[in-house]
């Protein structure tokens, strides 16, 4: 098994399948990039099946117990059942996804090897959905979630980025996964230093103490060092929900518990899920490359998030001079702002004077 510098040894993989995806939430930094008209092979670019498929062959002889899909949207790739099926049975499967193509294909998944399944939901107003999505496919997503537990991959975990516009959301959201059976909710910090508007960040500890009031019962998670909050229930039966909050800004507990490292679509090693000047390239994607690519990001890993990327006297995010020397084996990769901002312009008409349309639930969690 592999270990870090600071004693964290190689657990998991978060493999990214595309770029691409047929959301533009408004606190993503992709802008809904690429061609999303459905599933369909690999795109140029992209890992090839046969490629992902190597990688976790050479994770499973590391000692890596587990493997987390995403994208982008990964169920944009049509192969992803075949991915899942020709997965080493030694790793636990699951998927991140925002549920609109589960629908159609949560039971061939399940029937592949797929364990579990993270879906994302901002909000449960559709509206309101549809503006911080920027899609009208919440009906789809609600369906999908439903596909999702039919298909025996419960429990579902409901991902919920906490930010200006959503926090008013929080408390109906716990009620609607503590009254559901078979979901979890995952609150998710925003990450302004990534996303930008800082402006819409909000005191994630303000939603921990209200959860902390709610709960019939505190426990932690290994993984992170994560606080559970069992509303109406606890981890002794199968009552009630489960909230889980998920903060690595600032938090060197979250990232001291850390075990994962990214592959990306294009076939670079991350270090960190969140840096982007650390990449590793996979080479010929060779098995010896691939163990090489492993090694090195594992020994070239930060002890937490917070120390690479620092907050200025100027109130803006940048990398710590400490690592001005870093060098991975391409260019960070760089969005297109100027792209972004135009679009931000098309959607300003029904916005909030800031590019981005304003749903109604941003009163944050009262104290």
């Amino acid at each position: 098994m592999l270990e870090d510098d600071f004693g964290r040894e190689l657990t998991g993989l978060r493999v990214s399948l595309t770029d691409r995806c047929n959301f533009d939430c408004v606190y993503c930094h992709n802008e809904g990039l690429g061609d999303t008209r459905g599933p369909m092979a690999p795109a140029e670019g992209e890992l090839s099946t046969g490629e992902v498929v190597r990688i976790l062959e050479v994770a499973s002889d590391h000692g890596v117990e587990a493997v987390k899909f995403t994208g982008g949207e990964p169920m944009l790739r049509a192969d992803l059942e075949e991915i899942v099926r020709r997965t080493p049975d030694e790793l636990e499967v699951s998927l991140t996804t925002n549920g609109t193509f589960l629908p159609d294909r949560a039971q061939a998944l399940a029937d592949a090897g797929l364990e579990r399944v993270n879906v994302s939901q901002d909000a449960l107003d559709p509206e309101d959905f549809a503006t911080l999505t920027q899609s009208g496919a919440y009906d789809q997503v609600l369906s999908g979630v439903e596909a999702a537990l039919d298909a025996g991959l419960a429990p579902v975990k409901l991902n919920m980025v906490v930010f200006e516009h959503t926090a008013g959301y929080v408390p109906e959201m716990v009620e609607h996964v503590a009254d559901g059976d078979g979901l979890r909710l995952q609150l998710i910090e925003y990450m302004p230093e990534l996303a930008g508007r800082p402006e819409w960040a909000i005191d994630i500890d303000r939603v921990h103490d209200w959860l902390a009031e709610q709960a019939t019962e505190v426990t932690a998670r290994e993984m992170h060092d994560r606080t559970r909050y069992w509303i109406d229930g606890s981890p002794d039966d199968d009552r009630g929900g489960l909230v889980e909050v998920v903060d690595p800004v600032g938090n060197t507990d979250f990232c001291e518990n850390c075990h994962r490292v990214r592959v990306t679509h294009d076939g670079y090693l991350k270090g960190c899920l969140n840096r982007n000047d650390d990449l590793r390239s996979l080479g010929d994607r060779s098995r010896e490359a691939i163990e090489a690519a492993l090694r090195d990001t594992v020994a070239e890993r930060v002890p937490y998030y917070g120390e690479y990327l620092i907050e200025d006297d100027n109130g803006e995010w940048v990398p710590n001079p400490e690592y001005a020397d870093s060098e991975g084996d391409r260019a960070p990769y760089e969005y297109d702002r100027e792209e972004s901002s135009a679009s931000d312009e098309a959607k300003s008409a029904r916005g909030d004077g800031t590019g981005r349309a304003t749903p109604d639930g941003g009163d944050v969690v009262e104290d």
